[in-house]
């Protein structure tokens, strides 16, 4: 991790894991949170990232109502350090979110808010978000995205309308991190008045707060379909070798 991201005060941020969904199109009853990818559950490399990063302090899972045991067994098999606890979700995201933000312990400052089902998040990509909003008390906050690799057309019954020029169009991933009094704030304004957002950051964005985009890669992808599987599982065990090589290459250099 690049050294000028390294958080050295005390971690200020929690992270809340949205892992509530069905995955209807992923065509798994079980769940495409708890799909293992690698020996390990689709959730546990998004909270393995969270572990990792050192200004995260505390962790809350949203997960459904009836499989918080499970969650937390899945979880257990990383032996996370950081503390993780276990909320039960609502009928949509938006509600589920609102349930981890009302979750996260006193002390923290900002709330990174992350679906489970992006298992390809990196720490350094964590901190770099966080560092946006931390740096910059004129944000709200800061939202993962990568500029759009596709033409874009708006389309009306099947027929295009109009070619909007490409380089203003990104693509969102998360974690979305904001101060959580006005992410808090906009959720709950939100839930009050049956204002359905397309993501969290709409919902601060509506209340008036500044939210910056944060580059991050295009591999940030999401679980949603089963074609989806097999380039994030090549992509994982890419990595697993890449560790296990510089592993390999300290002990050569300590002997």
């Amino acid at each position: 991790m690049d050294a000028s991201l390294i958080n050295t005060s005390a971690p200020d941020t929690c992270a809340v894991i949205a892992a509530g969904g069905l995955g209807m199109r992923f065509g798994d009853p079980h769940g495409k949170q708890y799909v293992e990818l690698c020996g390990l559950p689709v959730l546990c490399w998004s909270i393995a990232a969270f572990d990792d990063s050192p200004s995260v302090g505390a962790i809350v899972v949203v997960c459904p109502r009836d499989r918080v045991d499970e969650t937390r067994a899945a979880v257990d098999r990383l032996a996370p350090a950081t503390p993780v606890a276990y909320v039960s979700g609502g009928a949509t995201r938006q509600e589920s979110c609102l349930a981890g933000i009302r979750a996260i312990p006193d002390g923290y400052k900002f709330a990174a808010i992350h679906d489970g089902a992006r298992p390809l998040i990196e720490p350094e990509t964590i901190e770099r978000v966080i560092a946006r909003v931390r740096d910059d008390a004129s944000i709200a906050g800061a939202i993962c995205a990568h500029p759009s690799a596709d033409t874009l057309k708006i389309v009306e019954d099947g027929v295009v309308c109009s070619t909007p020029e490409r380089s203003r169009y990104w693509a969102v991933q998360t974690p979305q991190v904001f101060r959580l009094d006005e992410v808090r704030a906009a959720h709950e304004r939100a839930a009050s008045e049956g204002f359905l957002g397309t993501d969290d950051s709409s919902l601060v964005e509506r209340m008036g707060g500044v939210v910056a985009c944060v580059e991050s890669p295009s591999d940030n992808m999401k679980v949603t379909v089963p074609e989806d599987r097999l380039p994030i599982e090549a992509i994982l065990r890419q990595r697993l070798a890449a560790r296990h090589a510089g592993s390999m290459r300290m002990v050569g250099d300590a002997s």
